[in-house]
């Protein structure tokens, strides 16, 4: 048996997968962001910890006979999350989120800095790792002083688990610390955050076998034996090893709270200036490119706190729809990243009428994702990325409105995969059995079955093109009055 823990912004999921990747039990445990003051996102790691104890109690009681028969396991996480350990281990302060843009203007200055978007392979964007310690050195020397370690929000579980102070490369590629070609922490990028080497994990592929789960766990868990626990990766990296994206051409677009499109890459070859992220992937040898919007079905969560409907709902109110709406939306709730990195604009609704109902604003919010994610996909192809069809993931692949739509707009067959696990937990229960038994990722992180392909419409198209090329001439008038 083999266990992928996801470490979610909102929740952590376990996974209990045979040796052939069918579900044997799986468990979920909820936590809070707080939000101390604006743009400020924050988690205390204690919460990670306490829900992680409660997904493997649940999944004991559950599934006491494969739990006692657990070989391995791998985690998955969120990205850039600052950690701040003394010497003794204690969490310094609240650990800063991948969301929280405080550090912007630390951001900009990083990334102003010569050869760091040449080593690290991206822009420093405000939620990586590195303008967060630079915001700490400013604005809490006290607690900057105190620092011994930075750990991303994975490897603080790994550490809890095991004992072992690691990150892995698809994780630490987030930071701006590391050289993402070369694939170690460089010197230079720490130093310019005021940081050193002697200050972070060692850092090892995500396949790797950091150590033995610790021996009251083992205990108060139900295992029978040791339990080898992988390094694991990145969360788009890992679900990735879920949906077996390894090659050069394959590719994913993720419709879950943020949106992604990702490309797997043989090589590396980044281009920062797309704002397209370029980070390791979770396998040796191998990396990924992707573009990534902050909000997607968030967008939509945010519509269905408004109208007091669920997202489901307003899903619903979806019928047949012969091209698209007149209202556009701009989904920019939390800022944006590809191709704008600007953490202060803000979204709108534009073309708002006396006539605009429930299901106009759903329809509009649906084609505002579509067209961010074409922002994705424009900015893949300037990097020389051709993607020829991807797998559709996430929450929002159950409307068939927005898949149908997404593929119109990309211009790309989007397969849907068969009913049943991928993703990131299973790609973590992967990882856990590659540390485990030596196996090539690519013989058990293999494609899952799809189900459907949905091809974009060729009698739409024309007008979805034309939809895009409007809403991109928003976000420079946006930019000015917001």
């Amino acid at each position: 048996m083999y266990l992928g823990l996801d470490l979610g912004t909102s929740g952590l999921r376990a996974l209990l997968v045979d040796e052939g990747g069918v579900t044997v039990a799986e468990a979920e445990a909820h936590y809070e962001v707080r939000h101390p003051h604006p743009g400020w996102s924050e988690q205390d790691p204690s919460d990670w910890i306490l829900a992680c104890g409660s997904v493997m109690t649940a999944l004991r009681d559950k599934a006491p006979e494969a739990m006692a028969a657990l070989k391995g396991i791998g985690l998955s996480g969120h990205m850039h999350g600052a950690v701040a350990l003394d010497g003794q281990g204690d969490v310094i302060r609240p650990c800063i989120l991948w969301n929280d843009t405080r550090s912007a203007e630390q951001a900009v200055r990083l990334d102003a800095l010569p050869g760091v978007r040449e080593v690290s392979g991206n822009i420093v964007f405000p939620g990586f790792t590195a303008p967060k310690l630079a915001w700490m050195a400013e604005h809490e020397p006290d607690l900057f002083a105190r620092i011994d370690k930075v750990l991303l929000p994975k490897d603080y579980l790994v550490m809890w688990m095991t004992g072992e102070v690691v990150s892995d490369m698809s994780d630490a590629s987030g930071s701006s610390w590391l050289d993402t070609g070369a694939r170690v922490w460089s010197d230079d990028l720490l130093a310019a955050s005021g940081m050193r080497a002697d200050q972070m994990p060692r850092v090892v592929e995500g396949c790797a076998r950091v150590g033995e789960l610790r021996a009251p766990l083992v205990a108060d868990w139900g295992i029978s034996g040791p339990v080898t626990v992988a390094a694991g990766g990145a969360d788009n990296a890992v679900a990735a090893c879920g949906v077996g994206c390894f090659a050069e051409g394959q590719g994913f677009v993720s419709l879950g709270t943020s949106g992604v499109l990702l490309a797997a890459k043989d090589s590396f070859a980044p281009d920062p200036a797309t704002a397209v992220h370029t980070f390791c992937h979770a396998v040796p040898d191998r990396w990924y490119q992707m573009g990534v919007i902050l909000a997607a079905t968030d967008c939509l969560n945010w519509l269905s706190k408004r109208l007091k409907k669920t997202p489901a709902e307003l899903a619903g109110l979806l019928g047949d729809v012969s091209g698209p709406s007149d209202v556009l939306f701009l989904p920019y709730l939390s800022g944006e990243r590809t191709p704008h990195n600007d953490s202060d604009i803000r979204g709108a609704f534009v073309g708002l009428g006396v006539d605009t109902d429930d299901a106009t604003l759903v329809q509009a919010v649906m084609e505002g994702v579509c067209f961010a994610l074409r922002d994705c996909h424009e900015a893949l192809k300037a990097t020389g990325t051709d993607l020829k069809s991807v797998l559709a993931i996430g929450g929002g692949t159950k409307s068939a409105f927005w898949v149908e739509t997404l593929a119109t707009v990309l211009d790309l067959p989007l397969d849907l995969p068969d009913a049943g696990e991928f993703g990131a937990a299973l790609g973590a229960a992967h990882l856990a059995r590659v540390a485990v038994t030596g196996e090539m990722p690519e013989t058990v992180m293999t494609r899952p079955k799809i189900a459907g392909t949905i091809h974009p419409r060729d009698d739409l198209r024309e007008a979805y093109d034309a939809a895009y090329h409007r809403f991109t001439r928003l976000y420079p008038v946006m930019k000015d009055v917001v």
